[in-house]
């Protein structure tokens, strides 16, 4: 494929949040045309970097009818799921309905009109408690969250459609997703915010008092949580090479997405201070329940199989994208 008119439509459902308007990015760096789907409920479309744009749910077949039959989509990236592991405690069905049946309704549009390539965004959720690290993927999958259970379901589900319908997917576990396109005009916006490297963040630029430190007596070198971060446009990368495999009839599966580093929450915070000059205070807190000590990835498959190669594996590499972008939604930047 050398051309642009040469590759076909992608849609990318969900491709107006955080990894999703990357994801467009990626794409249309790679010169496919992009139909992005959202419903916006944390979307925001002044991230969506181009192509066309729709604002529709997973909920109403006739809109997913009416856009699969107007145009030729090739491959679909899925990434409109909610992705809260508290809130999935909390209201349970909210995340079995978007996360399941939502995707139910994808994939059935999807038979109907005889597309049979889907790139679905997982999670490391999926294995719960760690037994060993790092975590390869054939390690056991006891999700202890409605969200990592919601994830693992849709990767059966997956599983069951290749057999029956010969569906060609991929399945990506990420572990903890972090910075920020290099350009500074995408990046991270949560509301509310969970992820660790946008809060430190929001200290610097003076949005938050002080970072929140959950626990210090874990058993690790410096007491604190240990966790992989891979940058978001790495993860763009994988799904690009997962998608081109998909296209050239090459066999599916699932992988890990990681650096296959830890990062203690301490040195994250200790590489903020260098990266934003800021002195970023710290409030320690009680550990908080069903945080592992340790959740680092094994991403030799996706090496190996995908050809994956991440660009940013310093953590100093990604924070300092995260900042550049996170200083322009401050208004700290002239644009």
């Amino acid at each position: 494929m050398t051309d642009n008119a040469a590759k076909p439509e992608i849609l990318v459902v969900g491709g107006a949040g955080y990894i999703g308007s990357h994801m467009v990015q990626e794409l249309l760096d790679a010169g496919y045309p992009v139909v992005t789907l959202d419903n916006l409920a944390t979307g925001h479309q002044d991230l969506v970097p181009g192509g066309e744009f729709i604002q529709g749910d997973l909920g109403q077949p006739e809109l997913l009818d009416e856009l699969f039959s107007a145009r030729l989509i090739g491959a679909v990236i899925h990434f409109a799921a909610s992705s809260l592991v508290g809130e999935s405690v909390q209201e349970p069905l909210k995340y079995y309905r978007n996360n399941v049946a939502r995707t139910v309704e994808l994939l059935d549009a999807m038979r109907r009109h005889n597309v049979s390539n889907f790139i679905f965004s997982s999670t490391a959720a999926v294995y719960g408690e760690p037994v060993e690290t790092p975590i390869r993927e054939d390690h056991p999958c006891a999700p202890t969250n409605p969200y990592g259970v919601s994830k693992r379901t849709v990767e059966r589900m997956l599983a069951d459609a290749s057999t029956a319908y010969g569906l060609g997917y991929v399945a990506l576990r990420y572990f903890n997703a972090a910075g920020a396109h290099p350009s500074g005009r995408l990046g991270e916006r949560h509301q509310p915010e969970t992820h660790l490297i946008p809060l430190i963040l929001q200290v610097a630029t003076g949005q938050r008092d002080h970072i929140k430190v959950f626990g210090t007596d874990y058993p690790t070198p410096d007491g604190t949580c240990l966790r992989d971060y891979v940058h978001v446009c790495d993860l763009t990368q994988a799904h690009l090479q997962a998608l081109e495999a998909l296209l050239a009839d090459r066999p599916g599966g699932i992988y890990n997405l990681g650096n296959s580093t830890g990062y203690s929450v301490r040195q994250v915070i200790e590489v903020a201070r260098k990266v934003t000059g800021h002195a970023i205070p710290v409030a320690y807190a009680d550990r908080r329940p069903g945080d592992p000590a340790v959740l680092v990835a094994d991403s030799t498959l996706a090496r190996q199989q995908l050809g994956w190669q991440p660009r940013f594996e310093t953590l100093e590499a990604i924070v300092e994208t995260a900042w550049r972008w996170h200083q322009r939604e401050a208004g700290m930047m002239n644009d």
